[in-house]
């Protein structure tokens, strides 16, 4: 009953879904997918190899299984070259040299903040798990004019230098207009999710690029942009879906699609609200498959969170 509505002015685009068996790809250090689902939560991260040295150190007591599992509580959306992270796991698209989605798992405690923390100690670097034919380089986004616009945004992660640091691997960034997007209406999107997970139980945010059509004499046409020698694609659009629990163990979701282009900083959040069908039908993929239906309270309902965020944001 929650996924009646149909926006039928968004076309799907290509997905993929299957199990997964991931291995090393010998000499060049890329992961292949192979069919077999019992693996997933076996994954195992390649945290020490993928960091710069001077950005990473052991965490002590880190349970990297357990953490996959819960971020990946309510369902993988697809198996596509599945990369896990000490914070969050994605799926990268090596066609588009971009991730297809990125999921993060958030509590009050997870955001608590260090002073000591600071993005102005991290660097933008390359997936070295990626072979070097499809990973996105530095320079593919120099003098391209755009941001490199993190997916799982260093700011959820305040508590401990090295994992804020992990945020910045490529695989994890997209190329994002600055002013009026990336440092506009799409950071608000990111202040909100952080204020409602931290008045939440549990929140899981899975956040990645969209690449939507558009009319031209009469006929619909997906058109996007590639920058770098490495052709590195631009996405039209980008898309952010929250499933928060509360304390009763009820759920509500809210699913976000936002134009990657300048816009006014004060345009409600609300605005950009869909159905979350819309989102799954262009991306190709399910998202949040897991959920008891019955336990889930409402879909893009108001809600007074948002609200007092908008009017605290605004003044």
């Amino acid at each position: 009953m929650f996924r009646k509505y149909i926006n039928t002015g968004i076309a799907a685009t290509i997905g993929c879904i299957g199990g997964v068996l991931v291995e090393k790809y010998r000499n060049q250090g890329d992961l292949i997918v192979h069919a077999d689902a019992s693996v997933v939560n076996s994954f195992k991260p390649t945290d020490d190899l993928l960091l710069p040295s001077n950005q990473i150190k052991p965490i002590p007591g880190e349970n990297t299984t357990s953490r996959v599992s819960t971020i990946m509580k309510h369902g993988y959306p697809s198996f596509d070259s599945v990369r896990t992270y000490r914070n969050f796991v994605l799926s990268y698209d090596r066609r588009l040299r971009s991730a297809n989605w990125v999921f993060e798992h958030l509590t009050p405690n997870s955001l608590e903040k260090n002073n000591s923390v600071s993005r102005k100690n991290c660097d933008f670097f390359e997936d070295q798990s990626i072979h070097p034919t499809f990973r996105a380089r530095n320079t593919d986004f120099k003098s391209s004019g755009y941001d490199r616009g993190h997916l799982a945004p260093a700011g959820n992660y305040r508590s401990i230098q090295e994992e804020g640091c992990q945020t910045f691997i490529l695989s994890n960034i997209s190329p994002q207009v600055g002013v009026g997007f990336n440092r506009g209406v799409w950071n608000n999107l990111e202040k909100y999710v952080r204020y409602r997970a931290r008045r939440s139980k549990n929140l899981w945010s899975v956040t990645g690029p969209l690449y939507l059509p558009r009319v031209e004499g009469g006929k619909k046409y997906v058109k996007y942009e590639v920058i770098g020698d490495r052709d590195v694609a631009v996405p039209t659009h980008f898309f952010k879906v929250l499933l928060i629990e509360n304390e009763t163990g009820e759920y509500e979701l809210e699913s976000y699609v936002i134009q990657n282009k300048a816009m006014d900083d004060n345009i409600p959040l609300k605005a950009f609200q869909v159905p979350i069908d819309s989102i799954e039908r262009s991306a190709g993929f399910i998202l949040f498959e897991k959920v008891p239906k019955n336990l889930l309270k409402s879909i893009n309902s108001n809600n007074r969170l948002l609200e007092n965020f908008q009017k605290s944001s605004t003044k």
